[in-house]
């Protein structure tokens, strides 16, 4: 089946067992294991998952915007710093500088990105499940175990091997 289709059917059913296993995991001693592991789950999983199938983080989840990303962005669009930010950003409840909208303005209709090469670092970074990250962010993978087919299926591995 496809991931993201089985993300999308099984989702609901299954967010409160994951969440419980990722918030029994942030209670316990966290291993380097772990993160090599997610690593190895995570280059599984993207090699099936198709991240332009689906763009759900880019129309669900506005990114944080530093201000390295927006001088790199306002630039790329021959716009000056502050007119980006008025015409782009907000702060968000959190006291973050977000996107303003959702679905993001720069994404297209295939669901690619219009400044893929200067997009924020938060976009980079999506989902945060590599790089021996993947212990640093339990608390945004409970969460995006909801916007992220590959979150998904990276936590249902570890979760199986974990036991």
């Amino acid at each position: 089946m496809d991931p993201i289709q089985e993300w999308k059917n099984k989702k609901a059913d299954t967010y409160l067992t994951k969440k419980k296993f990722l918030t029994n995991l942030k209670r316990h001693k966290i291993s380097k294991s772990l993160d090599s592991e997610a690593d190895r789950a995570h280059d599984k999983v993207f090699s099936k998952v198709d991240c332009l199938k689906c763009a759900n983080c880019c129309t669900s989840i506005p990114p944080i915007v530093n201000k390295t990303d927006t001088n790199r962005i306002a630039k790329h669009l021959g716009m000056k710093v502050s007119e980006f930010q008025e015409a782009y950003l907000i702060q968000d409840e959190d006291g973050d500088t977000v996107m303003n909208v959702s679905p993001c303005r720069f994404l297209q209709s295939d669901n690619a990105c219009s400044i893929y090469e200067v997009r924020p670092k938060a976009c980079r970074a999506y989902p945060h499940t590599n790089r021996h990250e993947f212990s640093k962010n339990i608390n945004l993978h409970i969460q995006n175990i909801n916007y992220c087919p590959a979150v998904f299926h990276i936590v249902e591995h570890l979760r199986t091997i974990e036991g």
